[in-house]
């Protein structure tokens, strides 16, 4: 196995083991047309959201769906990789 799916292995397992725990059973997709699939539904929506909060201090994102709905998503990165530089120029 590869480093990169060796990974993945881990923290797919890593979250379904925490679920389990919460008593919340989770599936996993890591190839084929299950993953495929979920990505698709993942792009539909993404594409339906118009408005985003960034919260990096709490690590949470917020995206307003075009239906009004919102969703929040816990991370500590993802917040991060929405924020802009710094400028001071005009």
């Amino acid at each position: 196995m590869t480093d990169k799916s060796d990974s993945i292995r881990q923290a797919t397992e890593r979250v379904l083991q925490l679920e389990g725990e919460l008593e919340a059973e989770g599936a996993a997709s890591t190839q084929g047309d299950e993953l495929a699939h979920a990505r698709a539904m993942l792009h539909q929506w993404v594409d339906s959201v118009v408005a985003v909060v960034s919260s990096p201090g709490v690590g949470r994102v917020s995206l307003i769906h075009d239906d009004g709905t919102e969703s929040r998503i816990s991370s500590p990165g993802l917040p991060f990789r929405l924020s802009r530089p710094a400028r001071f120029d005009s």
